[in-house]
Order: C-alpha cells, then sequence, then structure tokens
C-alpha cells in the first residue's frame, strides 16, 4: 500500500510536508480576511476533498509546482469535508460553481481564474503575480 500512498497520498492528509505555508479556510470569517488580502496581492483558494484520490493528487502535484511566496501570492486551503458551508459561500459570494478539486484565484475581491481536477496546475498563476 505505501506505493500507493507515495502517489496518491494516504487517508489522512497532513499538510506538514508541504512546502506551502497554508492558510486554514476554517471559519467564515476568514473569506472575508482572503477578499481583504486580495486587494494586496492575488489570492488563491484550494477546495481539497481529503477522502478523493484525484483530488489529493491533483493537490500533491500543485504543491510540489508551486514557487510563489507570501509576498507574491497568499494560499488558502480548504478541507471540504469539514467545511462544505465555507465551499458553499465561495461559490456563491465568488459565483464560481463548486467543483473539487478547485483552485480559485482571487484579486481585487473578484475570482478572476478558477480550475478543477487535472486543469490544476501552479504554472498558471504566474500571470497572476
Amino acid at each position: 500500500m505505501s506505493f500507493f500512498n507515495n502517489i496518491f497520498g494516504s487517508n489522512e492528509e497532513t499538510n506538514s510536508s508541504s512546502k506551502i505555508n497554508w492558510n486554514q479556510l476554517d471559519d467564515l470569517k476568514v473569506i472575508d480576511e482572503a477578499i481583504a488580502l486580495s486587494y494586496e496581492k492575488p489570492v488563491i483558494l484550494f477546495k481539497h476533498s481529503t477522502r478523493c484520490s484525484i483530488s489529493r493528487f491533483a493537490l500533491k502535484q500543485f504543491e510540489n509546482e508551486y514557487n510563489f511566496s507570501k509576498e507574491q501570492m497568499e494560499p488558502f486551503f480548504l478541507d471540504l469535508l469539514n467545511h462544505r458551508n465555507i465551499s458553499n459561500e465561495i461559490a456563491e459570494r465568488f459565483q464560481v460553481a463548486h467543483q473539487s478539486p478547485q483552485l480559485i484565484v482571487v484579486k481585487d475581491g473578484v475570482a478572476i481564474f478558477s480550475s478543477t481536477h487535472s486543469d490544476i496546475e501552479a504554472d498558471v498563476l504566474n500571470k497572476f503575480v
């Protein structure tokens, strides 16, 4: 099983091995904080299902490719299974249909980009910095 865990990750999510210093989207107030920050720099919202192997794969690939500093971009992570209400609020506020996994870029309080599943790539973020 360790072979599959290396490829897809284990069922238990840990962001401790990530090189991204994620802000956790674990409260509705954090959305307001993310919006406020988006007026200073681009904000990314990564929506992730911890029970989905496709989502785990997309997250691991994204984390491996991500090479932005906190000065360039602010990353936020949402565990969908524990915070579906926050995902629903994100969909409503930014008028972006819910998907999982999903990457949303917010600038000046508006969602300016969204990608899902295998279309999630860190390289695309270069055009927003």
